[in-house]
């Protein structure tokens, strides 16, 4: 197959290069791979703040404590 990347979409670029790794690596070789080179998007930092907030040590504490609380109970 001779493909054309001057001509192709980002989309069919990233199908074809999917299917070439998934016949050459074989699918668990294709998987690790696309999980080593995707590089997500966001800001990891401000989502964290945004759904943890900045609890204190005691606060984490009392946290762990009452989920161990209610896993006995």
């Amino acid at each position: 197959m001779i493909m054309n990347i001057q001509i192709m979409t980002q989309q069919q670029i990233r199908i074809a290069g999917i299917e070439i790794l998934s016949q050459h690596m074989g699918i668990t070789g294709m998987i690790r791979f696309l999980q080593q080179t995707e590089i997500g998007y966001g800001d990891y930092t401000k989502e964290r703040e945004r759904l943890l907030g900045d609890p204190t040590l005691e606060e984490l504490v009392a946290d762990i404590q009452a989920s161990e609380y209610n896993k006995k109970t």
